[in-house]
């Protein structure tokens, strides 16, 4: 029960990788994804965890490789917040740069594309916020937790 089939440094370093690995299918997804999740999404969530809990303990199913590895992915958690707090650089490469989807009422197809945003998901934030014209908006931004930050004009 207690009794590790595999090294601790080796359980560490697959936890890291495992980390990296899906943080960066997560960058890829797009911002609008991680904030805002259709059903479909939450599943593949909830899959994902049992995709990779092999890689993770390396078949081992002991209690202290379990330990192991979430302490493992809670402190690379940990380092990644703390490393990203400290440098800008690092901070805009790990979480993104907000995105301009709508400037003085003038849509940016190419960002809406980009980000796999449809217009009628957009109409739907702008609703959301009491807009119902695109010639109200002065701005709409794709925040990176995902969410649409609207600002309508006076």
């Amino acid at each position: 029960m207690f009794l590790l089939s595999v090294g601790i440094p080796e359980l560490m370093l697959r936890a890291v990788l495992v980390y990296m690995t899906i943080f960066l299918l997560l960058r890829i997804v797009g911002k609008k994804h991680v904030g805002e999740m259709t059903p479909f999404d939450l599943v593949v969530l909830l899959i994902l965890s049992e995709c990779v809990q092999g890689a993770l303990t390396a078949g081992d199913n002991s209690v202290t490789a379990g330990v192991i590895t979430a302490a493992t992915l809670f402190g690379t958690n940990q380092l990644v917040g703390y490393a990203s707090a400290r440098s800008k650089w690092l901070e805009r490469t790990l979480e993104g740069k907000p995105r301009i989807l709508v400037r003085n009422g003038s849509v940016c197809k190419d960002v809406l594309e980009r980000e796999q945003i449809t217009r009628s998901e957009l109409v739907e934030a702008l609703r959301r916020e009491g807009c119902s014209s695109l010639t109200r908006v002065r701005y709409a931004i794709l925040e990176n937790d995902g969410h649409i930050s609207i600002g309508l004009r006076a």
